[in-house]
C-alpha cells in the first residue's frame, strides 16, 4: 500500500482504538465495517487495518478496504508474492505484460467462487474495484519496501500517481 508515514501513524491509531495491545485479533463483520467506514472517509478511499506490528515485520497482513473509484497505479513487487483473499465484496486483479498492456483479469467475488489468488513477483498488476464495501485479507513477504518509480507505470489503466500500493 501506498504508505507514508503520516498515513502509517494515522492507520495504527485507527488499530489502536479498535484493539488493544496483545488482544486477539478476530475479523468479523463489526471489524470489516469499520474499515470499510474509515475507507468511506478517506481521500484515497481506501484504508488498511494492519495484523503486523511495524513495518519492519516479515510478514505483512492487513485488511485493504477498498472503495469502487480508489486510483491504484500498474505497478509491481520485485522482492514478494503478494496474496489476496477477498472477504466482501467484488474486486478485479488486472494483469500487465511488460509493454504494460492488459493480458488478463481475473474477478475476486465469493458469490462466483473465487475467494483469492497469488500474484507473482514482478507480476505488473493492478485492481479495479467493483462494489462498495470490497474488503480483502491481504498478505506480503515483510519488511516494508516503498516501490520505486521504475516498478510503477502510469498511464490509462493507471488511477494514481502514488509512490506504492501493496
Amino acid at each position: 500500500n501506498i504508505v507514508d508515514n503520516q498515513s502509517y501513524n494515522k492507520l495504527m491509531h485507527i488499530n489502536s482504538i479498535i484493539l488493544k495491545p496483545g488482544q486477539m485479533k478476530i475479523i468479523n463483520s463489526d471489524l470489516l465495517n469499520k474499515v470499510s467506514v474509515s475507507a468511506k472517509h478517506n481521500s484515497r478511499l481506501r484504508m488498511n487495518f494492519n495484523f503486523h506490528n511495524s513495518l519492519d515485520a516479515k510478514s505483512q497482513r492487513m485488511l485493504n478496504a477498498l472503495e469502487p473509484g480508489t486510483e491504484i497505479p500498474i505497478h509491481r513487487h520485485l522482492n514478494t508474492y503478494e496474496n489476496y483473499i477477498i472477504l466482501r465484496g467484488k474486486l478485479k486483479v488486472l494483469f500487465y505484460n511488460d509493454s504494460h498492456k492488459l493480458v488478463n483479469s481475473v474477478t475476486l467475488d465469493s458469490d462466483i467462487g473465487n475467494f483469492g489468488i497469488e500474484i507473482p513477483m514482478g507480476q505488473w498488476h493492478s485492481i479495479e474495484v467493483l462494489q462498495s464495501g470490497t474488503v480483502i485479507f491481504e498478505v506480503k513477504d515483510g519488511p516494508y519496501c516503498p516501490i520505486v518509480e521504475e516498478n510503477i507505470k502510469s498511464n490509462e489503466h493507471s488511477r494514481m500517481n502514488e509512490t506504492h500500493y501493496s
